[in-house]
């Protein structure tokens, strides 16, 4: 009995107890009066400035409650009881006089942490906003009626850059827009001046700008505070942290990541911004080998991947395991899945518009990364008042994790001893040959010279708020050399002596400027004009020299093997128009010219030009679109892009259409359809034995026609307060599509030269599919798990007729998981995938002609009807946040397991034929692969 009587007193004390620290007085005797609209966090914020206390909360549990009163002479401590009575809240008051908004005693604990935490990033803290208050209406007098425009800019709170693609809404009303490329928003028609925007950009905390008489009559600055981890826990305001990777429920097929917040996600080596992209749905993520995306069946080259205005050909670095492009000089990513607007041409599939960073306008930061792949440096400072300047420069080392995939994709080559049954022909790499030698040839091989980097500047000159002026340089490139040495015995040929040296040397990449003016001639009509440059090159030499001393002692030097050269110039000129006629009108128009050459060249000996092409095209044209909002539900945009191509002598018309529709606040409804051509083509050449190789062509009048489709979209969105779900479904039919094959002829006799014939094959296609995506979009847990099911199907006479595409993957289910605890960041990604479609030799026999020579042939199966296994892998990653306040150095660190649980996926099949079996083997992916990353900033 007095145990029981015991276990009731304890906690009746401790309620007790925490009633009474409950009632600890206030020392206060602030006031405040005034009418006040806004959230609750906002009106705490008024209060601590007011009363210099300091008021700690968790930004989440008050979210939902706003503040609406006239307050005369109120003391701060009776506003505070009467805000929390009436939000069912309560609070507790420490020795220190700090106040701690709670719910239950168990809530003190944790805010505490909170506290101190606050204290620990104190310089991270928002400043706030204070409401509308009546002395703010007092001295502007009383509220106008509008309408009203209004015109603005979003910019950087840090550094100054602007925003692009920022969402801007006046609350309770349809009334929206969004930023152009250089941060630029107008608003027409805004009714009165009391109005509240909204303003919302992935990766930043959300804001709310209240307008009065005065901002009204001026350019809105507003500033954007990026949603940093600690910041969710720690800062005292209403905004909440946004995700890294965002969809838009009014916009068709649109993804936007946030590179600032990429280090979230696990990585192989590096912070990838198009990897990224594959965890999304519709984009495969089942490729390692290939940083570029294929969008809903499509293929890397038909996806147009544009960097400050200029086009980008080569997107990825070390046989296309990374991206080739630096996070770190990079402000924003939008990609385009279908339907894109009439603004964007050229390509097939998809468009990544990537902007880069314009440099900080208020201070100079250095900051380095380093990991077990590259080094990276980022310099970023003002050049005066009105420039800045921004350097980027990434390099890798052979350090274990290059060698690694170095190694991985180059093992085929590493071993050349044959059995001692024959003669092996072997298939090697993608790109690169296999083979062996009998006898048992000893083989040396060099310490391989690869490594890859690229280089950022961009220079940004404004002379006043209407003008920008921004220079931007883009260099990538990737040196790879697998040179090697083989020792001959004494039995080959009957020499004493010998050796072949094999070289294997491949070097490729891309330059790229532009110099974009950016002005706004008045606050309807903003213009883009842009001259550009892009060189996209690709050399391989794949050589052989044999030295064999016979007998005698006389030497004898054989050369054999091929020289690869590919290019691709590209000068452009584009000039971009908006014109916003009313509140619910928007015209876009402009036009574009460029003059493409490309050169292909592929050698013998170093001496036979086997190809040699060198074809130029200049391609003109111009769009315009209309962007219009019929009612407060249904909004459309319908455009008509016109192309003159010079090889065909043809003008081409591409009209584009989407629509999306608001059935409620909650839940939309979307569509889009449109016309694409495609001119300048990359082909790929397969041998099932030779690997794969791939080069840029131009389309022309005769062997390549120029490329079409058509995308059919249509989906639905509903996003609730932590929640969205999106589904598309979609269908791409495309014509006029283009396969590539080389065979050799000639040579037969002696003397006889060989030559290097060219087939081209035309043919159709299609893909299909459905894309679910289920996403939490807030709180400290976040993340989506995202579904395709996709089919993409090529039909050409020459193999039959219809047959999978070789990107062609039915089922793919991605899983990521993101949970912030104060400065960590935990992560989890899960990928599943259907096993991609191949072709592979089943039998191999020998002929003899009627001179007695014997030729080898090949059975192969029909085009893609063999599967790969599936696909699937785990990746987790940890990323803590360093901070410290007075050395003003910050940075992060972050560890990250690729493969967790070591899956042998396939890359592709490696054949090998001795008397005339064909004997198969798998090259697989990465297995376990972790990685370090240390980042710091000076400032």
């Amino acid at each position: 009995m007095v145990g029981r009587r015991i276990l009731w007193v304890i906690p009746l004390a401790a309620f007790l107890c925490f009633k009474a620290n409950a009632q600890r007085p206030l020392t206060t005797k602030a006031t405040i009066s005034g009418f006040y609209t806004g959230s609750l966090s906002s009106m705490l914020d008024v209060m601590m400035q007011k009363s210099g206390i300091r008021i700690v909360y968790d930004p989440e549990m008050i979210a939902e409650y706003n503040v609406v009163d006239h307050y005369n002479n109120e003391n701060v401590k009776d506003l505070l009881l009467e805000l929390c009575k009436r939000n069912r809240l309560r609070y507790w008051i420490d020795a220190d006089q700090i106040v701690y908004i709670i719910r239950t005693s168990e809530d003190v604990d944790r805010l505490k942490k909170i506290g101190r935490q606050q204290l620990i990033a104190k310089e991270k803290i928002v400043p706030v906003r204070p409401v509308l208050s009546i002395e703010d209406l007092k001295e502007e007098g009383p509220e106008k009626k509008g309408p009203f425009n209004i015109t603005g800019k979003i910019l950087d709170n840090a550094n100054g850059e602007s925003l692009p693609a920022t969402v801007v809404t006046v609350r309770n009303t349809n009334i929206r827009t969004k930023s152009n490329a250089d941060g630029y928003f107008t608003l027409l028609n805004v009714p009165s001046d009391t109005c509240i925007l909204d303003v919302h950009y992935v990766g930043y905390q959300p804001e709310v700008f209240f307008l009065n008489q005065k901002n009204i009559k001026e350019e809105l600055v507003i500033k954007l505070f990026v949603a940093v981890r600690a910041l969710n826990e720690v800062t005292i305001s209403d905004k909440k942290g946004d995700g890294l990777m965002s969809t838009d429920k009014r916009r068709v097929s649109i993804l936007q990541i946030s590179p600032a917040k990429l280090d979230e996600l696990p990585n192989i080596g590096e912070k990838d911004i198009l990897r990224s992209f594959q965890l999304m749905p519709g984009i495969s993520g089942s490729n390692e080998s290939s940083s570029g995306a294929y969008v809903r069946g499509g293929t890397p080259d038909q996806n147009l991947v544009l960097f400050d205005g200029f086009t980008v050909y080569q997107v990825d670095h070390l046989y296309g395991f990374f991206s080739a492009f630096n996070s770190n000089a990079v402000k924003d990513v939008t990609l385009y899945k279908g339907g894109f607007s009439a603004k964007y041409g050229g390509r097939l599939s998809s468009v990544i518009d990537i902007v880069g960073k314009e440099g900080n306008i208020k201070e100079a930061n250095i900051t380095a990364d380093l990991s077990l792949l590259s080094a990276n440096v980022f310099l970023e400072s003002p050049l005066g008042s009105k420039s800045s300047l921004l350097l980027a420069y990434r390099h890798s080392y052979q350090g274990p994790l290059y060698d690694k995939i170095f190694e991985k994709f180059n093992a085929s080559s590493t071993t050349a001893s044959g059995s001692g049954g024959g003669p092996g022909l072997g298939m090697g790499r993608p790109g690169g040959g296999g083979g062996g030698f009998g006898g048992g040839a000893e083989v040396t091989v060099s310490t391989p010279f690869s490594y890859f980097y690229d280089l950022n500047a961009k220079y940004t000159y404004t002379p006043d708020q209407n003008n920008k002026i921004s220079w931007s340089i883009y260099q990538g490139n990737d040196n790879l050399d697998n040179t090697r040495t083989i020792s001959l015995p004494s039995s080959i040929a009957g020499g004493t002596a010998g050796g072949i040296g094999m070289t294997d040397k491949t070097t490729y990449g891309n330059l790229g400027s532009s110099l974009k003016w950016s002005t706004r001639w008045s606050p309807k009509l903003y213009a883009n004009t842009l001259v550009s440059y892009s060189k996209y090159h690709s050399d391989r030499d794949n050589t052989s020299t044999i030295n064999i001393t016979d007998t005698t002692g006389v030497s004898q030097e054989i050369r054999t093997g091929t020289l690869e050269k590919n290019s691709l110039e590209d000068f452009s000129l584009k000039s971009d128009w908006e014109y916003q006629a009313t509140g619910k009108l928007k015209l876009n128009y402009g036009g574009f010219a460029s003059n493409q050459r490309v050169y292909y060249e592929n050698s013998q000996n170093d001496t036979s030009k086997l190809i040699d092409q060198d074809t130029k095209a200049i391609t003109a044209g111009g769009y315009v679109e209309l962007e219009t909002d019929l009612g407060d539900h249904l909004q459309l945009k319908g455009g008509l892009r016109g192309t003159y191509y010079d090889q065909t002598r043809k003008f081409y018309a591409e009209p584009r259409f989407s629509a999306t529709y608001t059935l409620t606040d909650r839940i939309t409804l979307k569509a889009a359809t449109g016309q694409f051509y495609q001119f300048a083509n990359r082909v790929i050449r397969e041998d099932v034995l030779s690997g794969s190789r791939d080069f840029w062509v131009l389309s022309n009048n005769t062997a390549i026609p120029v490329s079409s489709s058509k995308h059919f979209i249509a989906g639905a969105s509903y996003e609730a307060k932590n929640y969205l779900i999106d589904v598309e479904a979609y269908y791409k039919k495309l014509d006029n599509l283009s396969e590539y094959s080389q065979r050799m002829t000639g040579g037969g006799r002696r003397g006889e030269q060989q030559n290097l014939e060219e087939h081209f094959y035309t043919g159709s296609g299609y893909s299909k599919g459905v894309e679910v995506l289920l996403q939490k979009t807030r709180g400290k847990y976040t993340g989506w798990l995202s579904y395709t099911l996709a089919e993409a199907t090529n039909n050409f006479d020459v193999y039959g007729g219809e047959f999978a595409a070789s990107q062609d993957t039915r089922h793919e289910l991605k899983l990521v998981n993101l949970y912030h605890l104060g400065r960590w960041a935990f992560s989890a990604t899960w990928t599943f995938a259907t096993g991609k479609p191949y072709t592979a030799p089943l039998t191999s026999y020998t002929v003899d002609d009627y001179t007695g020579q014997s030729h080898s042939y090949l059975t192969i199966s029909d085009k893609n009807t063999l599967r790969m296994a599936p696909y699937h892998r785990m990746d987790v990653a940890v990323t803590y946040d360093l901070l410290k306040v007075d050395s003003r150095k910050t940075g992060s660190i972050g560890f990250s397991l690729f493969n967790v649980y070591n899956r042998s996926n396939i890359w592709y099949k490696q054949y090998t034929i001795v008397n005339n079996q064909v004997i198969t083997s798998n090259v697989n992916y990465l297995g376990l692969t972790p990685n370090l990353t240390l980042s710091l900033r000076w400032k």
